[in-house]
């Protein structure tokens, strides 16, 4: 609780991560989730609610958390003074009638059986804190099913490759953002290549982590590998399909089917099995679209029968772009998909949350409303949530 009354995210992870914390236990009146939703003198509330979450708090306790009725509008009083309710007769309103899209988006989503599935794929594994993604990305959930299948099969060596990751699709709906976290929930070391400089074998070997979200490093991408030898640790590819010349990838061939690489010819073989390679690429773009809108309803949930559809289709795409021998090595080609209208209205709130700061915490939730219904009319899908972060940017500051 003290934690959460300072209202400093780090402090809520560090107690959190401690084996004596139970994020469901009462201290006090109510349970540490309530008591972030119920105290409207937070500033970071939407960041600790997904920090609560994401350790396991109970979602389900936002449900029975009720709100007191509104007062009656003086000027309805005046027009029906004889239509006055008896207390007790309006419906009882819960908190979740009254939060944020963003808000109730990952309470709900916490508290999905679809959620609580997948997670179990990976709960005894090494990457079981892969499944507070959740609460940094928002849709993808079959992406995310995907890819805690594969990892689970990995994890209990049902696999003897390496494990390869190409994740596919338009920009702007979120694979750079699981790349850049995936190294980070599981606390192992993080090398990210800018795949769109590489002239050569010898250039690939030789790139210094681009990623400004990483720890400060003058490590080449070989000295990485050499450092963190035979250990688990990660490797973000990103724009892999940008490369000027696609040979540069040949040299991954072997690391990827053998879990062992050698840089020059001449130079002993590093152990990278435990290496997990992590792409980013537009490959498919225009496939997933045209999937998406060929759907019987395409606002509706994708089911995992359609996923795994489109999953096939993708591979021959980037077979294409990469060639057959790459994508032979590839262990599972995830394709990102486009938004569904509750998600597009998360991102919505939470850009105007996070951006607008004080501003949009003083704001009415008709504001609020207005703010994201205007944001929604500019989205791009070919942008994806960079179009509607730019759009609630771009009325905060028409409304300073």
């Amino acid at each position: 609780m003290f934690a959460i009354a300072s209202d400093n995210v780090d402090e809520v992870k560090q107690a959190l991560e401690r084996d004596d914390v139970d994020p469901n236990e009462d201290v006090g009146p109510q349970p540490a989730l309530a008591f972030a939703l119920t105290n409207d003198k937070l500033s970071n509330k939407l960041e600790i609610v997904k920090t609560l979450l994401a350790y396991g708090a109970d979602p389900g306790v936002a449900k029975n958390l009720t709100v007191p009725d509104l007062p009656r509008q003086a000027s309805e009083q005046e027009d029906n003074p004889e239509a006055s309710e008896p207390e007790g007769s309006r419906p009882t309103r819960t908190l979740m009638d009254e939060l944020d899209p963003a808000t109730k988006y990952y309470l709900e989503r916490a508290d999905a059986v679809h959620t609580r599935r997948i997670s179990v794929l990976i709960q005894r594994s090494f990457f079981r804190p892969l499944t507070r993604v959740r609460y940094d990305l928002i849709g993808q959930d079959r992406a995310l099913e995907q890819l805690f299948r594969v990892l689970s099969m990995h994890s209990r060596n049902l696999s003897v490759t390496p494990m390869v990751v190409l994740l596919c699709g338009p920009s702007g709906h979120g694979k750079s953002l699981l790349a850049r976290k995936f190294g980070a929930l599981l606390d192992v070391p993080t090398h990210t290549v800018n795949m769109t400089t590489l002239r050569s074998t010898h250039d690939l070997w030789q790139s210094y982590s681009m990623s400004p979200y990483e720890t400060p490093t003058t490590c080449t991408l070989a000295e990485f590998l050499i450092n963190n030898e035979g250990r688990r640790c990660v490797v973000v590819l990103d724009e892999i399909e940008k490369t000027l010349d696609e040979k540069a990838l040949w040299s991954l061939l072997m690391p990827w089917e053998l879990g062992r690489c050698s840089f020059e010819a001449g130079s002993r073989h590093v152990d990278v099995k435990n290496v997990v390679w992590l792409g980013t690429s537009n490959i498919g773009h225009d496939l997933v679209f045209s999937h998406h809108e060929s759907r019987k309803n395409p606002e509706a949930p994708m089911t995992r029968e359609e996923y795994v559809e489109l999953m096939a289709l993708l591979r021959p795409k980037v077979s294409e772009r990469l060639g057959a021998s790459v994508l032979s090595r590839i262990t599972t080609v995830l394709p990102f998909v486009p938004f569904m209208l509750e998600e597009k209205r998360a991102i919505c709130s939470e850009a105007l949350y996070t951006l607008g700061g004080e501003l949009a915490r003083s704001m009415s939730p008709e504001e609020v409303e207005t703010m994201i219904n205007a944001a929604l009319g500019e989205y791009s899908a070919p942008e994806g949530a960079r179009s509607l972060s730019r759009a609630i940017s771009n009325q905060l500051v028409d409304s300073i």
